[in-house]
């Protein structure tokens, strides 16, 4: 079961992650660095996620992986080319 939770999860990741690279091509890194970390962020949030829980969760297994993949990229998206913010002092 784990190995079926690992692969859908990886799948679920890439799947985002391709996504994510077509929707924010100008505001994401590279795009072998998004595609490489989707996947490996999703393979971490499931088997965190596994270890929690234990058998029998594969369907939150999965939603946690998404989260994880989501979360993740969400960390490599650069701010808009334009608008700047400026601190009060």
């Amino acid at each position: 079961m784990i190995f079926w939770e690992a692969l859908g999860s990886a799948l679920i990741g890439l799947a985002i992650a391709y996504g994510a690279s077509h929707r924010l091509s100008r505001r994401l890194p590279a795009t072998p660095l998004v595609l490489s970390t989707g996947p490996a962020a999703a393979f971490f949030g499931a088997m965190i996620a596994h270890t929690v829980l234990g058998s029998g969760h594969s369907a939150v297994v999965l939603m946690v992986a998404l989260g994880f993949a989501a979360a993740l990229l969400s960390l490599l998206v650069r701010p808009r080319a334009g608008r700047r913010r400026s601190v009060p002092a």
